[in-house]
């Protein structure tokens, strides 16, 4: 029993007072109700897992975004590296995190692997691939050096950014309604918060981490130059993480600093995400939610002609049956 509520019963039973806090209650005893049903529904909904042939990745992720396929740099990255490699896979839409509270992740023979990073890794030693076989020793420790200034430090400078003052923006890209797109947008700036306190670049005052991004983004834009891809003519891994990254800033981040930049003072790094999203994503418009000819692809398995014969069989037989 709330202190309160008894406190104004026992002075005004009939009154106003009385009205307020019972009302109160009551909107906070339906929004524990509803979302208790809604995380019943929903794990109703996604309790069944998907059935992969064998040596097919489960990527799971949190959903297509409106303008990029992901709303997130990391299941992109991810996703672009199985294209990448043509590596057999199959999306799992249903937003499930990993045992490490963690997404994207993916199970591999039944085999779950979180982590961006470590499923790549995972992925090179399983199947004897090295998309960085034609780098030199020197080339592959420079992308090391990009890709932790990518997602070490531009990645939180971009966070920063959109969950700051102004929510707006990125109650745009969230595809998200009501309650639930203002309970998701107010966890991750709280989490968001804590996690660049820990880093120590939410620390800093807003124009020091503007400064620290266009360093980084302007580093990446003279490196980069004239080349087709951040390390030559020949896409490496490393592509896989900047695209990630450059795609979020240039259609998800509306109006932003960081988008407005690149826009205006990097006009290579745009075209470097259009070569990148025409050489692996040809599908693009099928694969976001804004577009044209958008599908849900839920289950549907890609690179299937480099699957074994018989499983590709027995996988069809499992999703007619």
């Amino acid at each position: 029993m709330c202190v309160l509520c008894t406190e104004q019963s026992s002075r005004a039973p009939s009154g106003t007072m009385d009205i307020i806090p019972n009302f109160v209650l009551g909107l906070l005893s339906l929004f524990i109700v509803s979302t208790v049903l809604y995380l019943a529904f929903l794990r109703f909904r996604y309790n069944r897992k998907l059935s992969a042939p064998k040596d097919t990745v489960i990527l799971y992720q949190i959903g297509r975004g409106p303008r990029s396929p992901s709303i997130s740099p990391f299941p992109l990255k991810l996703e672009t590296f199985l294209r990448m490699n043509k590596i057999p896979y199959m999306n799992d839409h249903s937003a499930r995190f990993s045992s490490k509270g963690k997404t994207p992740w993916i199970e591999y023979n039944g085999l779950p692997v979180a982590d961006s990073q470590l499923v790549i890794e995972f992925l090179k030693r399983e199947r004897n691939i090295d998309p960085n076989l034609h780098l030199s020793v020197e080339d592959r420790a420079i992308a090391r050096g990009f890709l932790k200034l990518i997602e070490e430090n531009l990645y939180w400078t971009m966070c920063l950014e959109m969950f700051g003052d102004n929510l707006e923006p990125i109650k745009t890209v969230i595809p998200y309604r009501g309650l639930k797109l203002w309970f998701t947008v107010k966890m991750l700036r709280f989490l968001i918060g804590l996690e660049t306190w820990g880093h120590g670049i939410g620390r800093h005052t807003k124009e020091e981490v503007w400064l620290i991004a266009v360093d980084d983004m302007t580093a990446i834009s003279n490196f980069l130059g004239d080349k087709k891809y951040l390390m030559g003519d020949q896409p490496s891994e490393v592509d896989c993480a900047l695209f990630g990254m450059l795609s979020q800033i240039v259609l998800h981040m509306p109006g932003s600093r960081h988008e407005k930049y690149i826009k205006e003072r990097l006009p290579n790094l745009v075209n470097y995400c259009d070569r990148m999203r025409e050489k692996f994503w040809p599908d693009w418009q099928s694969r976001i939610l804004q577009g044209e000819s958008y599908s849900y692809d839920h289950g549907h398995l890609y690179f299937k002609e480099n699957m074994p014969e018989p499983d590709v069989n027995s996988y069809d037989q499992k999703k007619t049956s």
